[in-house]
């Protein structure tokens, strides 16, 4: 049966409109504008040819196959976009497909579980009537009635012909680039990339087997000895929120003032900087690579060490006489990974007390986070005369960032219930982040507050023990920038000079401010490095 009329007019067009859409759509968010779509992929008039042209069993296969490579193709850019908008990287098929209940997580955040699901309902339903249609087209288009098949050949033939003539003299007359073939060399990058990958893992699973990272003997950590050690992460604060104009005029004077806070009660601190795994999001591979020593900047690095025998910090730590405690406000469901790292006491969520209300994703503000840990951990550890080397994952600096906590009396803490009229404060994510502008101020709000937060606890409640305070990672382009640079801040603190001292032969600066000329070392390294400050002289 032929297909004739408007049917056949319609059936072309929808096949030239979604066909030259997923060509030419761009796979980078900053790329979006009139001139990226004012191109001709050549693949759409050769396509076209074999569907008008070719026997319709032949077309038939080759409309499915078409319909499966324009699936690919939208699908592939759109989660570039997404993926370069939150991580800043491209899209890994064979990596990233575990982390899609990750991303819901981030969305619902930001947006509510709501919005987040008719956002998704409404991305999945578009994408899906677009390929319907663009199957219909072709399959339609494989029908024409003779004179409709002459007529859409000769055009198809005209476009073919202009973008042959571009492609071979387009540069002489400033029209570089306008025709081209990309559909072949952009998937063909996409598998080289899950190629990589997957040697990447071998290549690590064998670094894994190779390394048990074992380190030390009696002298480890023997200049700290009795100490409380206490890490703590602090959620997306990366050398943007010093640097970045828009932030450093709130950040600067706030590491100033708590850099005089420290002095005041005795200790000393030195900053500097080390380049996380991770932008925007995935923390935990950001805790994974500094307790390990070892580069985990995929979910797929992290599920093999969380399988494997390499010590961990936290281990070596508890090997060494410290009692080892995690301390982690956002954990909600249960945490298998915790095995590997080798704690001795799981603070998570539900374990820390909080009776007040959540800061929208954010389930306690940090100032409760760390006055349960001190009552839950560190106090009862002490009493029992342990040493205590916690692990602290700071969480009021998440997106959506809104409402922003305030620093309250500690004594005035309790069960939390004071911070009630704070969490009910403010606008809601959906206003918030229906203004860029406002996003960001909230952004550096909650790290300016968690920057005072931990340092009134450190002046108030530090004693002797030694502090390694950094940032997990960058927030979003959306804050940061789309060429930020991925290193976060990284500051010990001690009322022991000469320890704080030691690490000036590692490119750090004296106080909370870090040198803007000063080294970026990758996380992993940071782990040695410590070792070997903290271990005997």
């Amino acid at each position: 049966m032929h297909v004739s009329g408007r049917r056949a007019v319609l059936s072309v067009v929808m096949f030239a409109v979604i066909g030259f859409t997923a060509c030419m759509m761009p796979d980078n968010p900053g790329a979006f504008h009139p001139a990226a779509f004012l191109r001709i992929p050549l693949e759409v008039p050769l396509l076209a040819f074999a569907l008008l042209l070719l026997p319709r069993r032949m077309a038939a296969l080759v409309a499915l196959l078409a319909t499966a490579v324009v699936f690919c193709l939208l699908f592939l850019k759109l989660a570039d976009v997404g993926v370069l908008s939150a991580f800043q990287r491209r899209f890994n098929p064979y990596l990233d497909l575990k982390m899609l209940f990750d991303g819901w997580n981030l969305l619902s955040g930001a947006i509510g579980k709501l919005g987040a699901a008719l956002a998704i309902g409404l991305a999945a339903g578009a994408l899906t009537a677009l390929i319907g249609a663009f199957w219909w087209a072709c399959i339609r288009m494989t029908r024409l009635g003779r004179q409709a098949r002459r007529a859409a050949v000769a055009g198809f033939a005209i476009i073919l012909a202009v973008g042959l003539g571009l492609l071979a003299g387009g540069s002489r007359v400033g029209l570089k680039d306008v025709a081209e073939l990309r559909v072949a060399p952009y998937l063909g990058e996409r598998l080289s990339l899950v190629a990589r990958s997957v040697a990447d893992i071998r290549r690590f699973e064998d670094e894994l087997t190779a390394d048990k990272g074992y380190a030390g003997g009696d002298g480890l950590f023997a200049r700290i000895r009795g100490r409380d050690v206490i890490l703590v992460f602090i959620e997306s604060y990366g050398r943007s929120a010093i640097e970045d104009p828009r932030y450093g005029a709130l950040i600067k004077p706030r590491l100033d003032s708590v850099d005089r806070q420290l002095q005041a009660a005795g200790f000393s601190a030195a900053s500097g900087w080390t380049r996380s795994p991770t932008v925007g999001g995935l923390s935990w591979l950001a805790h994974g690579t500094l307790l390990s020593g070892l580069w985990v900047d995929s979910q797929a690095r992290y599920d093999l060490l969380m399988k494997s025998e390499r010590a961990s910090l936290n281990r070596l730590f508890r090997d060494a006489g410290w009692r080892t405690v995690a301390v982690m406000p956002a954990i909600t469901m249960d945490w298998p990974e915790a095995a590997y790292y080798g704690y001795d006491q799981i603070l998570a969520s539900k374990d820390l007390g909080y009776r007040g209300k959540p800061f929208n994703w954010v389930t306690m503000p940090d100032q409760y986070t760390l006055s349960a840990f001190d009552r839950l951990a560190r106090q009862p550890a002490r009493d029992a005369g342990e040493p205590v080397m916690a692990e602290i994952a700071l969480i009021s600096s998440h997106a959506p960032w809104t409402p922003v906590p305030k620093l309250i009396d500690w004594q005035a803490v309790g069960d939390g219930t004071v911070f009630n009229d704070q969490a009910e404060s403010g606008d809601s994510p959906q206003v918030v982040w229906s203004d860029h502008d406002r996003v960001r101020r909230q952004y550096v709000e909650t790290i300016d507050y968690t920057l005072e937060t931990i340092g009134d606890y450190i002046a108030r409640f530090g004693g002797d023990a030694v502090f390694i305070v950094l940032g997990d990672h960058q927030p979003a382009a959306l804050v940061s920038g789309p060429d930020a640079s991925r290193a976060v801040p990284f500051h010990v603190v001690s009322r022991d000079v000469s320890l704080i001292e030691a690490f000036r032969s590692d490119g750090f600066t004296m106080g909370m401010t870090p040198d803007d000329q000063g080294p970026e070392p990758s996380m992993d390294s940071m782990r040695d490095r410590l070792m070997r400050h903290f271990s005997a002289r």
